[in-house]
């Protein structure tokens, strides 16, 4: 399933929840699973509909208990990691709560640690991140993209005093994602919003080729004179093309190195990955004075660019990368459960352009079994293939 933000109206923590609920997202669900991060005592989620401009919306009310406090960034982490989550759910809320630290820490200067959180340490903010990476893993959303993203101007009162629109952090959490001034004076995105649609959308463009199934509307706090407050989200198939294939922008970043400790190479390929990489490539060349070396390529979505170049040059020798944009077409795929005589075994079952299915064995799952019953791993990849019952 494929969701497609189109945030002409910017975007902010509740409309993105509240977006979800519209899209049929329980809220009894959002209300149990949050509270598995912090008590439900604490919070209360109240939705009702609203109109902006003639769309009828969700607008989601986020409310904490009077004596609960805000928080830095390692408390909030370690709330988040302390808890039983699904390992999606973990990993986005996380992130977003990462991208906001360290575009506060770089704003004023302090360690990532120890920045304190006001506005988006909160209850509210707490449940507006984790509830959305929770709706991200109920509605199975394989992939995300977004439109360009709308930004207001003027200014806002915060924790800090009065602000520019856009907020410093907002901006600084924006770098790498296209966007546009509208000239609303309105703070049309939050650093939230901003974290959220930096963490989730892949890609950046126009309206993409899909088969529309739902949409879902989520109402901003203000009912703006110029155009709906709302975050539009529109989930569907994306249209594969002739030959079945999907097809996506992606960015590839290169360099050659030839004067480099070869062990540093397989810490590098470890912290791309970490960092968002699809791929990591090393190729044999050959440089000037005939000088053997190797290229480093790394496959990666346009959010993750500026991370991945600040690692190449961080970590390497490399005095400088290259990078381009290129196309990728992949094949639908989706994670499936096949019965084996191990029990039952994640795996990623693959539709080729024929319409013919490939069940694919998950490596990291059939090595556990193999260590654990000191068997080689190619009898369990044997007998996921051969597994002939998929949930």
């Amino acid at each position: 399933m494929h969701a497609y933000f189109d945030c002409f109206s910017g975007i902010s923590g509740d409309m993105t929840l509240a977006a979800f609920i519209d899209l049929g997202v329980p809220v009894s669900f959002l209300k149990e699973s949050i509270g598995r991060v912090i008590p439900e005592k604490d919070f209360t989620i109240d939705v009702h509909s609203v109109s902006r401009k003639g769309i009828h919306a969700a607008n989601v009310v986020v409310t904490a208990r009077e004596d609960t406090v805000s928080r830095d960034y390692s408390e909030i982490r370690s709330i988040i990691q302390g808890k039983s989550l699904p390992e999606r759910v973990r990993t986005i809320s996380l992130e977003i709560f990462g991208r906001i630290a360290e575009a506060e820490a770089k704003i004023h200067r302090c360690p990532v640690e120890k920045v304190h959180f006001h506005e988006v340490g909160g209850v509210d903010a707490i449940v507006d991140v984790v509830g959305t990476a929770f709706c991200v893993d109920f509605l199975e959303l394989s992939s995300i993209s977004a439109s360009t993203v709308s930004l207001g101007k003027g200014f806002t009162e915060c924790s800090h005093g009065r602000l520019p629109v856009p907020a410093p952090a907002t901006l600084e959490i924006l770098k790498g994602v296209p966007v546009s001034g509208i000239g609303i004076h309105n703070e049309m995105v939050t650093p939230t919003g901003a974290a959220i649609i930096a963490t989730l959308a892949g890609e950046f463009h126009d309206f993409p080729d899909m088969e529309i199934h739902k949409i879902g509307y989520g109402a901003g706090k203000r009912d703006l004179e110029e155009i709906p407050n709302v975050l539009r989200i529109v989930t569907g198939k994306k249209v594969a093309e002739s030959f079945g294939n999907g097809s996506e922008k992606v960015v590839m970043v290169e360099t050659c190195i030839d004067d480099m400790n070869s062990e540093i190479f397989g810490f590098l390929m470890e912290r791309l990955f970490e960092d968002g990489a699809l791929d990591v490539y090393w190729l044999r060349v050959y440089m000037k004075k005939n000088r053997p070396g190797t290229m480093v390529q790394v496959v990666c979505r346009e959010s993750v660019r500026e991370k991945i170049v600040g690692r190449i040059l961080a970590e390497t020798t490399t005095l400088g990368v290259r990078y381009f944009q290129a196309d990728r077409r992949t094949l639908e795929r989706e994670t499936v459960e096949v019965e084996t005589r191990f029990g039952r075994l994640k795996a990623k079952k693959i539709t080729k352009p024929d319409g013919s299915i490939v069940i694919v064995p998950e490596y990291e799952v059939c090595r556990k079994i193999a260590l654990q019953q000191n068997i080689p791993v190619k009898q369990v990849y044997d007998a996921v293939t051969a597994g002939s019952s998929v949930k």
